[in-house]
């Protein structure tokens, strides 16, 4: 990744938010459908060492995105997305959990509401996600299970496969 293209970072504990955004090499549409299209997601959505398989996607409102994320050793860590909103190239809304194989969501673990806006800059597209949680408590849980470093690491790989895409880097 280029030093000057911009990374945010923001954990704002009085609204239990973490705001990611940043910027990638790359116009909108095709940011855009690494976000959307689960062919490009398995690329690239899980922190290195750990890759990603789609169980099932339908990129609708009301449609759902079930995953997992793989350590190379073969342990499975299960999520499931489920789509609100859409509004092509613009911006998507969707509720986040942990689960399991099955789809039953993991109660004990955070859930929570997804904003992804999608923006020009420039020649590059910027991704400004907006994650809530419903306490500070569930904010703080995330934050101590890794989630900046796994968001820097996982978004790393996002670089890579657009420099595969479009050959900028």
């Amino acid at each position: 990744m280029k030093n000057n293209l911009q990374f945010d970072f923001i954990a704002d504990k009085a609204n239990n938010t973490l705001t990611v955004r940043r910027e990638f090499l790359a116009d909108r549409p095709l940011v855009w459908d690494c976000h959307t299209k689960s062919e490009l997601l398995d690329q690239w959505f899980a922190p290195a060492p750990l890759t990603t398989k789609t169980k099932s996607m339908e990129f609708r409102e009301g449609g759902h995105w079930h995953y997992a994320m793989v350590e190379p050793n073969g342990t499975e860590y299960w999520g499931l997305t489920e789509y609100r909103k859409i509004q092509p190239v613009d911006y998507y809304t969707a509720t986040d959990a942990f689960s399991n194989e099955a789809g039953d969501i993991n109660a004990d673990l955070p859930r929570a509401e997804w904003v992804v806006t999608f923006t020009d800059k420039g020649e590059n597209a910027v991704v400004e996600t907006v994650v809530t949680y419903k306490s500070l408590s569930d904010l703080e849980k995330v934050i101590n299970m890794g989630m900046e470093e796994g968001m820097m690491a996982t978004l790393s790989k996002l670089d890579e496969l657009l420099v595969k895409l479009t050959g900028r880097n």
